[in-house]
């Protein structure tokens, strides 16, 4: 049986208070809105997909309330500092690099994860 490549194209969270979750991940994490459609959703660009933030209710077909979104940096101090070293919940590192837990306005986990650029980033 041939089993299927599946990549990630993107990750959506719900959220009450959508204005207040489009500030936190353009201005705090600094991702790039690449589409809005005002009480509705807010759609960033990444690297590696895309992550929407859409206002819980907004459709008929609701998922449940968990999430954790993953995302890489190649240099987690900078990503802090940039951040906000207050915003942090809780860092460490294991066997795969360091790491750094933040919360976003309702309470999502948001991963950032240390690891090395890969060879195309320095192409860009």
């Amino acid at each position: 049986m041939a089993s299927a490549t599946f990549r990630l194209a993107g990750v959506e969270l719900y959220f009450a208070d959508l204005p207040r979750a489009r500030h936190f991940y353009e201005e705090v994490l600094g991702l790039e809105l690449a589409e809005m459609q005002a009480g509705h959703h807010a759609k960033f660009t990444t690297a590696g997909g895309f992550v929407c933030l859409e206002r819980r209710g907004a459709e008929d077909y609701p998922s449940a309330d968990k999430a954790v979104v993953f995302f890489g940096v190649a240099n987690l101090a900078q990503a802090l500092e940039r951040v906000g070293p207050s915003r942090v919940i809780k860092r460490g590192s294991d066997r795969r690099g360091a790491w750094a837990v933040l919360h976003d306005p309702e309470g999502h986990n948001v991963l950032l994860l240390e690891s090395p650029p890969s060879p195309s980033d320095g192409e860009r």
